[in-house]
């Protein structure tokens, strides 16, 4: 050949029907699959792209944890919901986060954002993940007007992605809870528009 790479989609498309599971090993105890967007991006790209080729058969995606003593493999379901207990909602590191302010706040929204990205891409979040992180950061009062004062921008951005978790059907809250979310979701961007009512 010319040595130039040429498209050979059935190739790859025979390659990816062949895929027994996905697998990513954790780089640093610091970066999580939930707190950085190449995670879910690149493997969980792989993984839809592999159920595309399966014709809709999902595959087992696995997180491989070396990063302290014995190493361990987890379900991409369990790394989420072990993720989420230990950083989202664990008010020791969130208010960590939130002793840097603005970029704090726009860490917890980047989780939420990614965490959606997994959901999207492999539909392994479970619902609770979404409940939760609307009770502490956008349904509690105090915490969102606290978010919003820091970073009114990451602040809505982050409610924004708890209603599309909710529009696309990867959790389904009641309506008073939906309701609430709306209005808190409001609230936020009124106070990014300037138009809060103090």
């Amino acid at each position: 050949m010319n040595g130039k790479p040429v498209a050979q989609p059935d190739l790859l498309k025979a390659t990816l029907a062949n895929v027994d599971c996905a697998y990513q090993n954790l780089e640093s105890v610091e970066l999580g699959v939930t707190t950085v967007d190449h995670y879910f991006d690149t493997l969980g790209g792989i993984a839809r792209a592999v159920k595309r080729a399966r014709g809709g058969q999902d595959t087992p995606v696995y997180i491989g944890d070396q990063t302290r003593g014995a190493g361990q493999v987890r379900t991409l379901r369990d790394q989420i919901a072990l993720e989420t207990r230990s950083r989202a909602l664990n008010p020791k590191f969130y208010e960590a986060l939130l002793e840097h302010k603005a970029e704090g706040v726009r860490q917890l929204e980047a989780q939420v954002t990614n965490t959606l990205g997994w959901s999207a891409t492999t539909g392994t979040v479970e619902p609770w993940v979404y409940q939760r992180l609307s009770e502490t950061f956008v349904l509690d009062e105090a915490m969102r007007r606290r978010l919003a004062d820091l970073n009114p921008q990451a602040s809505a951005r982050m409610a924004g992605r708890l209603i599309e978790a909710s529009e696309r059907n990867y959790w389904q809250p009641d309506a008073a809870t939906l309701a609430a979310l709306q209005d808190a979701a409001d609230e936020i961007e009124d106070r990014v528009e300037g138009i809060a009512a103090e």
